[in-house]
């Protein structure tokens, strides 16, 4: 087995402040990551609210509905200007 420098400095880093030898330190460490004792992580669920009656509007369609809306104010403002 070869591990990684990053790995063998954390080992041994275990190894000098629990006083254990090499073995040891990694046994506990191998147990510890496989160990269910680290708290699990929530299933996210997202929150729903009912907005009332069923919506007409279609908003897979909002950027087209929005630029209708800003050609006719555009429209409508050279319309004025004349």
């Amino acid at each position: 087995m070869t591990l990684d420098p990053d790995v063998e400095r954390l080992i041994r880093a275990a190894m000098r402040e629990r006083g254990t030898s090499f073995k040891e330190a990694l046994n506990q460490a191998v147990r510890d990551g496989f160990s269910n004792t680290r708290p699990r992580r929530r299933k996210f669920v997202q929150k729903t609210y009912d907005m009332g009656a069923p919506q007409l509007f279609r908003w897979d369609k909002a950027l087209t509905v929005a630029e209708a809306m800003e050609d006719e104010e555009l429209l409508r403002r050279m319309a004025q200007r004349k």
